[in-house]
């Protein structure tokens, strides 16, 4: 299994382009095989795919705004992905609170992800804790977001927060979830892995 690391988790190490470039460095010295990016900080796709392929970092993929995949930003949005190297671009959160809220998200990305798979990428939708409450027919957010063609990044922590057992989750919608966050805490407050509460033997 390779491992690969969400930037916004050394979010306060990256306050600039230089910055990004270091920090890539960095977590290969550490052993992570790839990246999830959470910003570009001005820099150019170009430039980021030559560091890393540089470094041997695969591009996994990388968080954006949902503004960012509506019609008018989506060339933009996926030809800088494309550039990048990245196999998927998603969103780590967009409104959900109602059934409409996420169905029209559902559909951003779905249909984004018609012209994704076009270019050899796809989109794909990160969860919080909110997303796993019911909201109509049975369904919850992540249900309806899905139901629209967009795939699915599981947070294994906020997942956990929501009561979710994660080994079940996992198998039951192995065919929308195609990234995995591995992630703990306490009290919703994030903590290095097994120095929290989430019962990572449900997540690997």
């Amino acid at each position: 299994m390779k491992f690969a690391v969400q930037l916004y988790s050394v979010r306060d190490h990256i306050k600039t382009g230089d910055d990004m470039l270091n920090i890539l460095e960095k977590v290969k010295e550490i052993g992570f095989d790839g990246v999830e990016f959470a910003g570009y900080f001005g820099l150019e796709a170009e430039e980021l795919r030559a560091k890393c392929e540089e470094l041997g970092l695969t591009v996994v993929g990388s968080h954006l705004g949902l503004d960012d995949f509506i019609p008018e930003n989506l060339e933009k949005t996926l030809n800088y992905g494309k550039t990048l190297g990245a196999m998927y671009l998603g969103v780590g959160g967009a409104p959900h609170s109602t059934y409409e809220e996420a169905k029209k998200t559902g559909e951003v990305l779905g249909a984004a992800a018609v012209k994704a798979k076009e270019l050899g990428m796809d989109t794909y939708y990160h969860n919080h804790t909110e997303e796993f409450e019911i909201l109509k027919d049975g369904k919850n957010a992540m249900d309806i977001i899905s139901d629209e063609g967009c795939a699915l990044e599981l947070d294994t922590y906020w997942s956990f927060c929501a009561g979710i057992n994660n080994t079940e989750y996992l198998k039951a919608h192995k065919d929308k979830i195609i990234l995995v966050h591995i992630k703990d805490g306490v009290d919703r407050k994030p903590m290095a892995l097994g120095e929290g509460e989430n019962d990572l033997c449900k997540v690997v």
